[in-house]
C-alpha cells in the first residue's frame, strides 16, 4: 500500500526512503503559495490511490527547507524518484502526463 504524508524532518525523510525497500518512492516538493503545485496536487493524490505499490511523499519546501536544500530543489513543483534510497529520476513542472509516464517507466 502506498503512503503519503507531509515530511517535517530530514530524519523522517531519510527513514521514509529507507523503509520503502524495493518500492519506487515519488516525492512531490511543493509550496502552499505555488499555483502549479496546487493544480497538480489532486492528480498526485489520485496516483497514490492508483499505484498502491509505490510510496508517495509530499515535502513542503517552506516547512522542510533542510530536505529541499539537501535534495537540491530549485523550483516547484519538483518531482524526484527514488529506489533503494538512490535518486533515479527528477523533473520540475506540473506535467501530469510526464509524472505518470515516469512512474510507469520506473516501477
Amino acid at each position: 500500500m502506498g503512503h503519503k504524508f507531509p515530511m517535517s524532518l530530514q530524519y523522517a525523510f531519510q527513514e521514509a526512503l529507507n523503509s520503502a525497500g524495493e518500492k519506487l518512492v515519488v516525492v512531490d516538493f511543493s509550496a502552499t503559495w505555488c499555483g502549479p503545485c496546487k493544480m497538480i496536487k489532486p492528480f498526485f493524490h489520485s496516483l497514490s490511490e492508483k499505484y498502491s505499490n509505490v510510496v508517495f511523499l509530499e515535502v513542503d519546501v517552506d516547512d522542510c527547507q533542510d530536505v529541499a536544500s539537501e535534495c537540491e530543489v530549485k523550483c516547484m513543483p519538483t518531482f524526484q524518484f527514488f529506489k533503494k534510497g538512490q535518486k533515479v529520476g527528477e523533473f520540475s513542472g506540473a506535467n501530469k502526463e510526464k509524472l505518470e509516464a515516469t512512474i510507469n517507466e520506473l516501477i
